[in-house]
C-alpha cells in the first residue's frame, strides 16, 4: 500500500472537526477540600510584597516575637470552591446556577437515582465542604478575587511576652509595652506599615490577615 493510500482521508468539506468530550464532573463534597491547597510560604508571594514581608518577619524574629504563617498564596480554584460551597449553605444559592470554572470539574448539583436534581444531597455535600474548610462561623462569603490570590497577603499569628523592641524599616527601634501582645497591637501595626505590610482594616473580623493594602 502506498503512503498516499495509507494516509487518512481529510474530513469532508463543511464537516466539523472532532473534539474531545468534556471531562466528567465529580460531585461536590469533602474530597475537594484537599485539592488546590493554599501555600504557607513567603516565597510564593509576589514582589515587592514578598521582600517587604520577609523584612518585617525578620524584624519581628530579631525582636523575639513568634510568627506562625498559616496562608499566603491561594489558588483561584480554591477560592472558587470556598466561595460557592459557603454560598450554597449560608445564602441558599441554587447549586444549578453556579458558573463553572476552567480546571475545576465539580458538579455542585447532585442527582438522585432517577437522574433528577437532588437538593438535599447537594446541600449536604456543600455543608461537608464548609465544615472541612473550617468556615462554619464565617459571616461573609470568601472572596473570588483577593490579595491572597494575587500573592500580596499573609495570614500569620504573632505573639510575644514582655516588651517587644522592634526596628522599623528606617532602623528606628520601637519599644512596644502595650497590650495585646499579638498582631492586633496598634503599635505593631504601625511598625508593619513602615515595611509595606498593612494590617487588615476590618479589625477583629480577620485577625491574622495582613496585606499590601490592608484588604
Amino acid at each position: 500500500m502506498s503512503t498516499a493510500q495509507a494516509t487518512a482521508a481529510p474530513a469532508a468539506a463543511g464537516t466539523a472537526p472532532l473534539t474531545a468530550p468534556p471531562p466528567p464532573r465529580e460531585p461536590s463534597g469533602r474530597a475537594w477540600v484537599a485539592r488546590f491547597p493554599t501555600s504557607a510560604s513567603v516565597a510564593d508571594c509576589a514582589q515587592p510584597f514578598r521582600a517587604n514581608l520577609s523584612a518585617f518577619i525578620a524584624a519581628m524574629g530579631a525582636a523575639g516575637a513568634s510568627v506562625n504563617i498559616a496562608a499566603t498564596l491561594r489558588p483561584p480554584q480554591r477560592a472558587y470552591l470556598m466561595h460557592w460551597c459557603w454560598s450554597i449553605v449560608k445564602q441558599k444559592v441554587d447549586p444549578r446556577s453556579i458558573p463553572p470554572l476552567d480546571g475545576v470539574a465539580i458538579a455542585w448539583a447532585h442527582v438522585d437515582g432517577q437522574g433528577g436534581y437532588d437538593p438535599i444531597a447537594s446541600l449536604a455535600a456543600a455543608q461537608e465542604m464548609v465544615e472541612a474548610y473550617g468556615m462554619q462561623a464565617l459571616n461573609v462569603a470568601p472572596a473570588l478575587q483577593s490579595n491572597h490570590i494575587s500573592g500580596t497577603a499573609v495570614d500569620m499569628a504573632i505573639s510575644w511576652s514582655g516588651t517587644l523592641s522592634i526596628a522599623r524599616r528606617d532602623g528606628l527601634v520601637v519599644h512596644i509595652a502595650s497590650q495585646p501582645c499579638t498582631g492586633m497591637n496598634p503599635e505593631l501595626k504601625a511598625v508593619g506599615a513602615t515595611y509595606g505590610v498593612l494590617k487588615f482594616v476590618g479589625g477583629a473580623s480577620d485577625m491574622p490577615h495582613w496585606s499590601a493594602d490592608g484588604h
